[in-house]
């Protein structure tokens, strides 16, 4: 039986799915954990990562007792990996929810001549704190001596991919997150680089960019072909099957909203990140850095676990009586507040665990959603995925507040699913979209919104208490 790996490595764990290649049957998986992270300072060491992976693969039985034919990874999205001339880390990496190079990633907006809007024109994104290039920028400033010793600068699925096939090679989805490679262009912007260190020659440290649909090698003493793999929102995509004008909110530690495009965005104001996919279409993006954590905390401080927790949101009224938290509680990236603490308004004496609960859900997703606007008209499906789909009054309130249908897929683990989508159409010579079909991607349960539910108002009231906390 022909079979692939798909593989996950995100901010909290190594993921790893062994799929058939036509059918798409999970015939085994496994997990390992990375070490926790807390902005400003959120680093993890690559030796780390490489550990979790080979715990996860032998979890699932790689390659003993499943052996594959093709093997690809997803991966958190604008980490810096940096190396010596003799392939070594230097330093562990900077992960896309450190903020410390925020200072930074002011200074190149102000560096390039024409600001924000020459950044958007040049790479689609102008720099926040998360992006590759600001990290650069923070490594020169902070650890010359480091920086001086950089031979090759990789992301965490870059050096992953290394690490099986020996190739310092990149994909456009990735690339494009790291604010020095240009989806409209589609090639590297060395003069942006040069505004950290106009004396490097970028150029060669800087992995091949690799297309979508073509294999980088092997993989050292296995043998199954290594696809490029991609960035964790791309590997995303490719595991809903995604297409032209579909809407996808992804609730986790952090948010994402996304869609596919046959444009490349270029969005002066930064709020959207004109992201490459990883079939050689566009993927536009905004990310906001508080999602499930929020409610994580909220849980906690009420004392409860996550079913009760979903039960007391529930059972508030919509709009929580007016009590309205605005989520920014580790600094924010959407709306940039990197230094920012979240704000609760409208507390009254009245107050009850159930309207605490409601609002640190409607806060987290008005927050996703008042980013998501500026994505543009959603004609086609809206996804909601990510942990926060397993929760109910998640599920709903997205519903309510988007006024849209919203499909859960059946499919937990997207990111190595769209990896392993990508391993097999390597493998296979078929397009992504084709081995999603046949695997049934896609498919999952739909929330219908509560037409009683003023969700323009609720959101209304949000925007409110955000801008007067901007004042």
């Amino acid at each position: 039986m022909a079979a692939v790996v798909g593989v996950d490595s995100s901010t909290s764990a190594c993921k790893v799915l062994v799929r058939d290649i036509e059918t798409g049957k999970v015939l085994a998986s496994g997990r390992a954990p990375h070490p926790p992270t807390t902005p400003p300072r959120s680093e993890q060491h690559p030796h780390e990562w490489e550990s979790a992976l080979r715990a996860a693969l032998a979890g699932a039985g790689v390659p003993e007792a499943q052996k594959p034919d093709a093997v690809a990874v997803g991966a958190q999205q604008q980490g810096l990996v940096v190396l010596d001339q003799a392939g070594e880390v230097l330093r562990p990496a900077k992960l896309w929810n450190d903020t410390e190079s925020a200072e930074d990633a002011d200074a190149l907006v102000a560096d390039l001549p024409g600001g924000s809007p020459a950044w958007a024109q040049a790479c689609g994104s102008v720099p926040l704190a998360g992006f590759t290039i600001t990290k650069l920028r923070w490594l020169a400033r902070h650890e010359a001596d480091t920086f001086a010793r950089v031979a090759s600068v990789l992301l965490p699925h870059d050096w992953l991919t290394f690490r099986l096939s020996g190739r310092q090679v990149t994909d456009r989805g990735d690339a494009s997150g790291t604010g020095y490679w240009s989806p409209r262009e589609e090639r590297y912007r060395i003069d942006l680089l040069e505004l950290v260190d106009p004396d490097v020659d970028w150029l060669a440290r800087l992995p091949e960019v690799s297309s979508p649909d073509t294999a980088i090698g092997e993989w050292t003493g296995n043998g199954a072909l290594v696809a490029p793999g991609t960035g964790d929102n791309m590997a995303a995509g490719l595991g809903l099957g995604l297409r032209h004008g579909d809407l996808v909110l992804s609730l986790g530690t952090s948010a994402t909203a996304f869609m596919m495009s046959d444009q490349p965005a270029a969005d002066p104001t930064g709020t959207v990140a004109g992201f490459a996919d990883a079939t050689g279409h566009y993927l536009p993006l905004v990310c906001t850095m508080n999602a499930t954590k929020v409610t994580e905390t909220v849980a906690r401080l009420l004392g409860v676990g996550h079913g009760r927790f979903d039960e007391l949101a529930l059972k508030s009224p919509p709009g929580a009586r007016d009590l309205v938290l605005v989520p920014h509680l580790d600094g924010e990236r959407t709306p940039n507040r990197p230094a920012a603490a979240g704000t609760m308004l409208g507390i009254r004496n009245d107050v009850e665990p159930a309207h605490l609960a409601r609002a640190a859900v409607e806060g987290v997703v008005c927050n996703l959603l008042a980013g998501a606007d500026s994505l543009g008209p959603t004609p086609g499906r809206v996804f909601l995925i990510g942990g926060g789909a397993h929760s109910a009054a998640y599920r709903q309130v997205v519903a309510d507040l988007t006024g849209c249908a919203i499909t859960v897929p059946e499919e937990g683990e997207l990111v190595a699913t769209g990896a392993a989508v990508q391993a097999a159409g390597v493998h296979l010579g078929r397009r992504f979209g084709d081995v999603a079909d046949a695997w049934g991607l896609g498919a999952g349960q739909v929330v219908e919104p509560d037409a009683r539910v003023d969700g323009a108002a609720i959101r209304a009231a949000f925007a409110a208490a955000t801008a007067s906390c901007d004042r």
